[in-house]
């Protein structure tokens, strides 16, 4: 199922010089593989290079390897290192996406 993303709130609003997480396993995201993806894009964009990004994405759509990776790839290409780090005890994913220059 997919719908408008412009009703739903930013992932982040900041450019983080840090390492950090980003929460994509709301309710919102459990209907929406397209939002997953759109907002994992803008985590990464919003990631300064050096640092990561934990994407925590929800258990609706599966490991993140068969929707996310490929998408982000292309996005990014090697500019991005993704890191499968393991299932939350809520069912949902990390993968940590490693920005470079």
């Amino acid at each position: 199922m997919s719908r408008a993303h412009d009703d739903t709130p930013s992932v982040t609003d900041e450019i983080h010089d840090n390492s950090w997480s980003a929460n994509l396993e709301g309710p919102e995201h459990a209907e929406d593989r397209e939002l997953v993806v759109a907002q994992a894009r803008e985590a990464i964009e919003k990631t300064t290079a050096g640092n990561h990004v934990n994407l925590v994405t929800h258990e609706a759509h599966g490991h993140p390897e068969t929707y996310l990776y490929d998408p982000l790839r292309e996005r990014f290409g090697d500019r991005v290192d993704l890191t499968y780090v393991d299932q939350c005890g809520c069912g949902g994913y990390v993968v940590r996406a490693r920005v470079s220059e």
